[in-house]
């Protein structure tokens, strides 16, 4: 009687999975289990990918007003994203500089920064503006005290930032993407809802589940699966910054295909749908009528944070049907991200068993074979 064997760990999970990746695409295999259940791959990936690249906090549209802000975490550093008194979007550390508090929390509106530890205040470009007694110290100077500064952009109406000085512009990033989904107008698409959850799986794990469509069928049987026709959809090599898939259908909601006021859309762009995963970390389903969209970071190799949200194009918002399309669209993309929870945290405990292995990927998961030898590259 035979069994199986169980095999060691993988010494350098690092090693194992360039080997992976060095293989041609008609070979290719899944990425080796300790890819996703190593401390120490995470460590190198919060070090050399999120640390060095341009991370996406959300629409620009949701800082609408000057002091209006939103808070986030890049690669263990807190940072604060508003829009300044003169109406532009900036960046910065959101670490006081006296005690090293957190300064703000969630997202608001505010017209100072002010610390609640100390009450240490801040202007809105950063400059700290007021210091409870601290005239008695003859060594402190005021005007010596600026939040550390982080670079921020606008990228199609997507704020992104970098804690690398020297990194090239996010538009020069996407500079390939940007004239294949020109058409769409993407920068006015309106957001109409923003979240935030934590999934107990691999940052990975759910990100590759977005970017491939092999598995709409099955996993989402009970939604948009029986509208996929995978015989019918092609998944091009991806770029160095991204990769994407067209699906082109008649979808069964109004919202998946142009509004009839939609002028910039012909053919069958009408009711083609764009799925982009631009590296590392933002995932987005732009289709003619909606979008919607996560943006994944890791707070443990079994954990990851996303924020999750989506809108409609501007038509379908200035329709007078426009708050019932409102509705179904969340509707639907809850039903859809409860199937992929289930989908993608049943992945996490079958790669963290022993009897785990890799197997070869379909043409359907060409997008999981880029993002392999993207995270190969930054990794090495």
């Amino acid at each position: 009687m035979s069994s199986l064997r169980i095999e060691p760990t993988v010494a350098d999970p690092v090693a194992a999975l360039k080997a992976t990746v060095e293989k041609p695409f008609e070979d290719a295999r899944a990425m080796p289990p300790a890819v996703y259940t190593s401390a120490e791959v995470l460590a190198a990936e919060q070090a050399r990918i999120f640390a060095r690249q341009w991370i996406c906090l959300g629409r620009a549209s949701a800082l609408a007003k000057p002091g209006d802000y939103l808070t986030d975490e890049i690669a263990g550093q807190p940072i604060l994203v508003l829009r300044d008194k003169d109406g532009e979007i900036r960046g910065m550390s959101n670490v006081c500089l006296h005690r090293m508090s957190t300064l703000l929390e969630g997202r608001g509106n505010v017209r100072t920064i002010v610390c609640p530890y100390h009450a240490w205040t801040y202007s809105l470009d950063g400059s700290l503006r007021g210091a409870p007694m601290m005239e008695r110290q003859s060594g402190f100077c005021k005007d010596a005290y600026r939040l550390p500064q982080v670079r921020t952009e606008v990228w199609e109406g997507w704020i992104y930032a970098t804690l690398d000085a020297d990194l090239p512009p996010v538009a020069e990033q996407f500079a390939d993407l940007t004239p294949m989904i020109a058409r769409y107008g993407m920068a006015d698409y309106v957001e109409t809802f923003r979240e935030e959850h934590v999934w107990n799986t691999n940052w990975k794990i759910l990100a590759e589940n977005f970017m491939e469509s092999y598995h709409l069928p099955m996993l989402h049987r009970a939604t948009v699966g029986p509208h996929s026709k995978l015989e019918e959809m092609e998944c091009p090599p991806g770029l160095p910054a991204f990769n994407y898939h067209w699906i082109t259908k008649e979808a069964s909601l109004a919202i998946g295909n142009a509004h009839p006021d939609n002028t910039r859309l012909e053919g069958d762009w009408r009711k083609t749908t764009a799925l982009l995963a631009l590296y590392p970390s933002h995932l987005i389903t732009l289709t003619p009528g909606y979008f919607w969209y996560l943006v994944l970071r890791p707070v443990g190799v079994d954990r990851v944070h996303i924020l999750f949200g989506g809108g409609l194009s501007p038509e379908f918002v200035a329709d007078p049907r426009g708050p019932e399309y409102m509705a179904t669209l969340k509707t639907l993309l809850d039903e859809v991200n409860a199937e992929d929870r289930r989908g993608v945290e049943a992945v996490f405990r079958g790669v963290s068993s022993p009897l785990a292995r890799p197997g070869h990927l379909s043409h359907l998961e060409r997008p999981n074979y880029d993002f392999a030898r993207y995270l190969a590259g930054r990794l090495g």
